[in-house]
């Protein structure tokens, strides 16, 4: 299977005097064998740049490479239509025939490329058994679930042994149950396979669980390209620390460092933090923290770094926690912990200095407050060197 590699993708939508660069400079690889995921918001040109990969869209320039094969330049004037890539694609709809049974749907590719029919029945039972639809193989398509019409997609996409699978949204109209259990199926899947795959979504968690690789988007550029555990753990940029799960921020500015913990002045106090940022003191700077970091207290927890005191505003019960937001000081800090407190409680906020994400302030001065996972800031910095 081929790595896939963009450089300078550019694609621009025209709506009447209206232009919009959809794809605007993405430079991006897709290792061989691994799923690389687009994560953004709606609009930000991730589902643009798949339908690019795939040949559905015809860029204004860059180039498009499926290992050392170009199936787009601009500059080489090469454009390979979608029949000539050999990719297989699932998309948001799964556009499954209400007419056709699910051994038609999943035949559908290969009846129209003229493949004889010994040959279809091999590949179709192979990839229905692939995706553990072996069985319904004669049912009609409007008697299957959501889970298997997304499954009878997906095997459609595969039967012709694709080079590189790609995966617009395919869960996003599943609920919540079954697209857990889909989504630890189509990771299996692909291991199993090693296809070269590229998944856009919007869900911070599917990206998280499924990929390899993941490229933050914002208004149609590369913010951030990263392994799931290094761009949620020690992200580069606000947007993507706000969006690849819930935050809460601290303005402040680096005050010193001591024992190999660094300190921030906040409006609430000193923040001390593990001691692995090359800031200069006084640098402004913003301190993240994940709700699973801070803890809630009754009483001031003796030996914790750094400690802050609020007022409980609301409690949401989740089953296997209470999400709180605590008021402080003019900011509000989301906290994960058991159903311990009530709105109006007072509480002492104790943050893991071990996991405070340091990030520079580049919006304003270090005294502003900053409401929890709000991604507004600057626009987003030059695409980034992938790898």
């Amino acid at each position: 299977m081929p790595s896939v590699r963009m450089t300078s993708l550019v694609k621009i939508h025209r709506v009447g005097r209206q232009v919009v660069r959809a794809a605007d400079g993405v430079s991006l690889e897709a290792p061989q064998g691994q799923i690389l995921t687009l994560l953004g918001p709606s609009g930000c040109g991730k589902s643009t740049t798949l339908r690019c990969v795939a040949g559905l869209e015809r860029p204004d320039d860059g180039e498009i490479l499926f290992g050392d094969r170009v199936v787009f330049s601009r500059a080489r004037r090469v454009f390979v239509p979608p029949e000539g890539r050999n990719v297989g694609m699932v998309f948001q709809s799964y556009a499954i025939w209400p007419h056709l049974t699910v051994f038609e749907n999943v035949a559908y590719p290969m009846d129209v490329r003229g493949v004889p029919r010994r040959r279809i029945q091999e590949r179709v039972a192979a990839a229905l058994d692939l995706v553990g639809l072996g069985a319904l193989a004669d049912r009609p398509a409007p008697y299957l679930s959501g889970g298997q019409q997304q499954r009878v997609a997906l095997a459609r996409a595969l039967v012709y042994e694709p080079e590189v699978l790609l995966l617009d949204e395919p869960l996003s109209n599943l609920d919540a149950k079954v697209r857990e259990q889909v989504r630890e199926d189509l990771r299996g899947l692909q291991r199993r396979l090693g296809i070269t795959t590229i998944y856009v979504t919007h869900d911070q968690l599917e990206a998280l669980s499924l990929s390899d690789v993941i490229a933050v988007m914002q208004a149609g550029r590369i913010v951030e390209v990263g392994t799931p555990q290094a761009l949620y753990a020690r992200p580069t940029t606000r947007f993507t620390a706000a969006f690849l799960g819930e935050i809460s921020f601290l303005s402040g500015a680096v005050a010193g460092r001591e024992g190999g913990m660094l300190t921030i002045m906040t409006p609430s106090g000193p923040l001390r933090c593990r001691d692995a940022h090359a800031v200069p003191d006084g640098t402004p700077v913003v301190a993240g923290a994940r709700p699973e970091h801070v803890t809630l207290t009754p009483d001031r927890p003796a030996g914790a770094a750094s400690v802050f005191e609020g007022t409980v505003a609301s409690a949401l019960y989740e089953g296997g926690r209470v999400k709180y937001r605590v008021g402080m000081d003019g900011l509000t800090v989301l906290a994960y912990g058991a159903p311990r407190f009530a709105p109006g409680d007072r509480v002492h906020v104790a943050v893991d200095p071990d996991q405070v994400i340091v990030l520079p302030d580049l919006a304003g001065p270090a005294t502003r407050p900053m409401a929890p996972g709000s991604p507004a800031g600057p626009p987003p910095p030059a695409p980034p060197t992938p790898g």
